[in-house]
């Protein structure tokens, strides 16, 4: 087993460099082609350090972060060339490919960025820290009860904007002497109020079941994936009825660490296919868009793992099941919403229609969604979250210009105001067609 694991990971390994390169030479045909951003323009910048696979982490925010530029304009930093090869064909944002620390220096020098927001934990973030007078805020790529969501790493950001309550009760729990009242700042959940897309099939009587799982994990505190244990025999049961139309999101990475796990997911899509030429009026959906709206506001019912996507569910006041980790050494909070949900194990996975049908005529538990959704998100109602977000950056900008007064008579120490070396040395744009191209065509070694 260990050959072929080591195998795997050099397969792996080949197929990655393999894609670095192809997108340094697309990302340098369309860079050469583009002009510069507008010096001075962008006072917020979304730092993005990894490559494709976790591209889902910065997608749930273009929405709310587009709007947000319209009072405040946003560049986006990427650092690996497969996520800023995405970015420059899908971003609604400007984008800056910044792969060295040199082209990020000089991005940063001829820009006014005030606020840089972080949507994952990428120790690379630590190379943007290095840059003071300006605030670097954690905003995260959902809210769940993850053990990522209680780490010591939110003290390394000036700022957190955080969900609602619960979200500080997790943290009050484990971050010792941390100033939640002035570094956690509640936003609810903005992307709920965008919750959109055009549906991929024609509704009918059929009952829509969205069944969302996140990816195996690279340890067995953090195995919360249900593909393999719950998967396949829930997709197998609703297909069976004719009475049920499946909508499956797997996780992007389903599969990159367990080869049973990554066999398992190709299974239910090939379940899927085979439905689909059977019947073609079922139109399942096997959903890998970027997008992520219609999915959790048109199923009739929803079943998730512990991830972001149950309180993503959840803020829609929506039935859902959440699936029960068959690891043993999985970690799970039950001190919050998972306390009180509806549990699938996977012993029950083959019932899967009768826990649906129970759930859809239950009014305690929906009763009970809602006093959870308030917890988590706060206020929920259409526009509440984003007035919270847009206050949040209207509060932190306030504070960048009270201290920016405090110490305007201090000796100029602007690390990042560096002096141009030449050439510019950083690669600038957006989707809409703005960039500047670099003469940095090396290897992208920092990225693998």
């Amino acid at each position: 087993m260990g050959v072929l694991r080591d195998a795997r990971k050099a397969v792996k390994i080949g197929r990655d460099l393999l894609a670095n390169r192809r997108a340094r030479g697309e990302l340098s045909q369309r860079l050469s082609k583009l002009p510069p951003l507008e010096p001075g323009k962008y006072k917020i910048a979304v730092y993005f350090a990894d490559g494709q696979v976790n591209m889902y982490q910065i997608r749930q925010w273009y929405k709310p972060l587009a709007e947000l530029a319209k009072t405040w304009p946003v560049v986006v930093l990427s650092r690996g060339a497969t996520a800023a090869t995405k970015l420059f064909e899908e971003s609604p944002l400007p984008v800056a490919y910044v792969r060295t620390v040199v082209a990020l220096e000089q991005t940063l020098a001829e820009q006014d960025i005030r606020i840089v927001f972080y949507v994952n934990q990428n120790t690379k973030n630590f190379q943007m820290f290095r840059y003071g007078q300006r605030w670097h805020v954690f905003i995260n790529h959902g809210e769940s009860d993850k053990m990522y969501m209680t780490t010591n790493q939110f003290k390394a950001y000036d700022y957190s904007l955080v969900a609602g309550d619960a979200a500080l009760a997790r943290l009050q729990k484990v971050l010792w002497d941390f100033d939640f009242d002035k570094r956690a700042i509640k936003i609810g959940r903005p992307q709920a109020d965008h919750y959109s897309g055009v549906l991929p099939y024609t509704p009918d009587e059929r009952t829509v079941v969205l069944y969302a799982p996140t990816w195996e994990g690279d340890r067995r505190s953090a195995a919360y994936g249900s593909i393999a244990s719950h998967g396949v025999k829930l997709v197998r049961a609703l297909l069976a009825t004719g009475k049920h139309r499946v909508v499956y999101r797997p996780h992007p990475r389903s599969g990159v660490v367990d080869h049973t796990y990554g066999a398992a997911n190709r299974e239910i899509i090939g379940m899927l296919a085979a439905a689909n030429t059977a019947d073609p009026t079922a139109q399942h959906v096997h959903d890998t868009g970027s997008e992520l709206g219609w999915q959790l506001s048109s199923a009739d019912v929803a079943i998730v793992d512990i991830s972001a996507m149950v309180y993503d569910r959840l803020a829609s006041g929506k039935p859902l099941m959440i699936t029960r980790p068959v690891d043993p050494e999985a970690k799970i909070d039950l001190g919050g919403y998972l306390s009180a949900c509806e549990w699938l194990t996977a012993d029950d996975a083959t019932e899967i229609v009768r826990h649906t049908d129970r759930l859809l005529h239950d009014p305690d538990a929906v009763g009970r969604l809602a006093v959870w959704a308030e917890r988590y998100f706060g206020d929920t109602a259409p526009g509440a979250a984003t007035a919270r977000f847009h206050a949040a950056v209207q509060h932190l900008m306030d504070q960048w210009e009270h201290y920016s007064a405090i110490h305007s008579n201090d000796e100029e120490q602007q690390i990042s105001a560096v002096p141009s070396r030449g050439p510019a040395a950083a690669v600038s744009g957006s989707a809409s067609g703005s960039a500047r191209p670099t003469g940095d065509t090396g290897e992208d070694d920092d990225e693998l």
